[in-house]
């Protein structure tokens, strides 16, 4: 098999990372993206995915908001 060099090298792992990643972004709940993986527990997806949470919050502040403001 010929390398490409200007490409970077992703792994089966990679790719599954990316896909729970994109589907937390997404609006997936966590525990649909648990049983997708295969993990034994929603707390082990979301230790793994804690990096995503930040921004997840900043989208229910979000929506919190637009919810309130839509009451006045």
């Amino acid at each position: 098999m010929r390398s490409m060099p200007d490409l970077p090298r992703v792994r089966f792992h990679d790719l599954r990372h990316s896909h729970a990643t994109q589907l937390l972004l997404a609006g997936v709940h966590a525990k649909v993206v648990s049983e997708r993986l295969g993990h034994s527990s929603i707390q082990l997806t979301l230790d793994v995915y804690a990096h995503v949470l930040p921004s997840m919050q900043e989208d229910a502040a979000a929506k919190i908001n637009a919810a309130f403001g839509a009451l006045q």
